[in-house]
This record gives structure tokens, C-alpha cells and sequence, in this order.
């Protein structure tokens, strides 16, 4: 019997549990893992990037059985747990950097949540940043991935207007470290 196609879904574990066709790129996401301290990676729309990036997520949150039959299955320490911080700005348009200030705080609370920590800078995206970045390195003695996915939306939903533009690039300068 032929497999669903996951067209539309981008989180690996939907795609696993509700058993999508997955094509397997947990060699090169391994590859990556072991071969650099950063990344960043550029494909057109459409291309699997969000995917790829919750892929990421469950390697690094050690979700090992999402991973069964895959190629980095027996390869990874899925013991060794990370934390992780997800920024996404797929969701809503961003309008003004006002906007984007607000949603960045909005998203670094939601991974305050997730992580079981609480930041004193609730007024400042790049200091709740920072703080949320030491924070969980301290609470889990672990390296913290950073996972940013459709960073330039926010600029691209405002590309018709220069200055916005502008203003919200430079307000996404919060995410440079």
C-alpha cells in the first residue's frame, strides 16, 4: 500500500506518526550536526526547510523513536538531550517593528514555557534573548541549539515599503550573537 504524502505538513513528527512517506535526510542532518557550530540554510520556498528544522529539533530533544528505521537511529545519542529554542515567523504578518518586538517576546516566552525557565527582561527582545540562551545553559549544563525558521518573512511581508523594511531588519538584529 502506497504511503499518505505529506504535502502541507512540516513537523517530523506528525509526518512519522501518522506514518507520511518521509524521504530520510537524518544522514545529512547528522552530518551537519557533527561538521559545523553554525548553519544557515538557504533553499527556495517550498523546499523543506521548516521540515528539516523540526527534524533538527526532535535529534537534538532526543525523541528516538521518531527516528526507528532512519539513518541516524543507531547513530545518535538520543540520551544526551539539548535544549532547544525555536524562533518561527511563519505564522501572522508582521506590520511594524513594534509588531515584530511584540512577537519576538511572544515567541521567547513560548520557549520560556517550554524550557521551565523565566526571564526578568519581559520588555527587552535581546536581553529575554540572552538571558533565555544562559538560562537554559545553566539549568541543563548543555550546549543550547538556536533554531530560527522563516527569518525573513517578517521583512518580505513589508517588502512593498523601504523604511518598514529596514526597521524591521534592523529589529531582527536581536537574533545575531
Amino acid at each position: 500500500m502506497l504511503k499518505k504524502l505529506p504535502i502541507g505538513i512540516q513537523t517530523f513528527s506528525e509526518i512519522r506518526e501518522e506514518d507520511y512517506l518521509y524521504i530520510d535526510k537524518t544522514e545529512i542532518a547528522l552530518e551537519l550536526i557533527e561538521s559545523y557550530k553554525y548553519s544557515f540554510l538557504s533553499r527556495p520556498r517550498r523546499f523543506g526547510k521548516s521540515l528539516f528544522l523540526s527534524t533538527l529539533k526532535e535529534i537534538f530533544e532526543g525523541n528516538k523513536k521518531l527516528f526507528e528505521g532512519l539513518h541516524i537511529y543507531d547513530k545518535w545519542d538520543f540520551e544526551d538531550i539539548y535544549p532547544v529554542i525555536k524562533i518561527d515567523f511563519a505564522k501572522g504578518r508582521v506590520e511594524d517593528r513594534e509588531n515584530l518586538d511584540d512577537r519576538i517576546l511572544k515567541i521567547l516566552k513560548e520557549n520560556q514555557d517550554n524550557l521551565g525557565i523565566e526571564c526578568e527582561y519581559t520588555s527587552d527582545s535581546a536581553g529575554c534573548f540572552r538571558e533565555l540562551i544562559v538560562k537554559a545553559h545553566q539549568k541543563y549544563q548543555k550546549k543550547v541549539v538556536i533554531l530560527v525558521d522563516e527569518y525573513d518573512k517578517p521583512i518580505l511581508d513589508n517588502i512593498e515599503n523601504q523604511e518598514k523594511a529596514s526597521k524591521i531588519r534592523d529589529g531582527l538584529g536581536i537574533l545575531h550573537f
